[in-house]
């Protein structure tokens, strides 16, 4: 039986539409929304080949479980996003610049990773199958498209993965409070993997202990700590920071 998902908002039903039609297996749409952008997600889905249902809007409130879904909603096999670490790396024309979340398990805080690293070009956003947050309508919308086009890859034992990135050339950086060095001062432009873990424990101990660096993000203010993803936002733009820097 396939894993059908129900989600909802112009962002991921577009993304859905233009990326990955075949994921589609019907949208829904309310009958008092006629305006320029439902008319152009109708046009491709027409396109596509996406069979249209239209709905009453309690009804699109009850399969969205009241979210604000601006009036479109779709039925999506979740099967068909399928691909593998190796698909991702064996496609790519510069070197790897992935993200890892060890332990990242609210929703909000996923989509948000999955928009920054769609922001920065990361090649693919990796984590555990038992401590992460699964892809849903929440993280599609928070993601704003990029859950559609980003690879988000689950593995059964991450600590494997770490091993068969670093045997594939892949640097390994972990981010924690009491790094060896800090961003401003890291190597950060070659084949590399940033490391996130949970705001609350951090990294566990295998990560940490395979990771070839430990990066610390210097603070100048009085917080002590930042989101995940505000954390990955700034690591992956120093990465394409040095990248831009080493090419010219």
């Amino acid at each position: 039986m396939s894993n059908r998902k129900v989600l909802h908002g112009f962002h991921a039903i577009n993304a859905r539409l233009f990326q990955n039609a075949k994921s589609l297996i019907e949208l829904y749409v309310t009958a008092d929304r006629q305006d320029a952008r439902m008319r152009a997600a109708l046009v491709q889905a027409e396109l596509q080949g996406v069979r249209v249902m239209t709905i009453d809007s309690a009804r699109l409130d009850g399969m969205t479980g009241r979210a604000r879904h601006q009036g479109i909603a779709a039925l999506v096999d979740m099967d068909k996003n399928f691909v593998t670490l190796d698909d991702v790396l064996e496609s790519l024309t510069e070197p790897p610049l992935l993200l890892i979340l060890d332990g990242v398990t609210d929703p909000h805080n996923l989509g948000a990773c999955l928009r920054v690293a769609d922001a920065m070009g990361a090649h693919a956003v990796i984590a555990p199958k038992d401590r992460s947050a699964g892809l849903n309508a929440t993280v599609s919308k928070v993601a704003s498209g990029a859950a559609e086009v980003v690879p988000y890859i689950t593995v059964t034992n991450l600590a494997r993965t770490l091993r068969d990135l670093k045997d594939q050339g892949v640097w390994i950086a972990g981010t924690e409070m009491e790094g060896e060095t800090d961003l401003f001062h890291c190597q950060a432009q070659g084949a590399l993997a940033w490391v996130m873990g949970s705001e609350g424990e951090g990294m566990r101990r295998l990560t940490r202990e395979l990771c070839d660096v430990r990066v610390s993000i210097p603070m100048f203010g009085s917080v002590q700590s930042l989101n995940v993803s505000v954390a990955a936002g700034m690591v992956l733009a120093e990465s394409r920071r040095q990248r831009g820097l080493a090419a010219t």
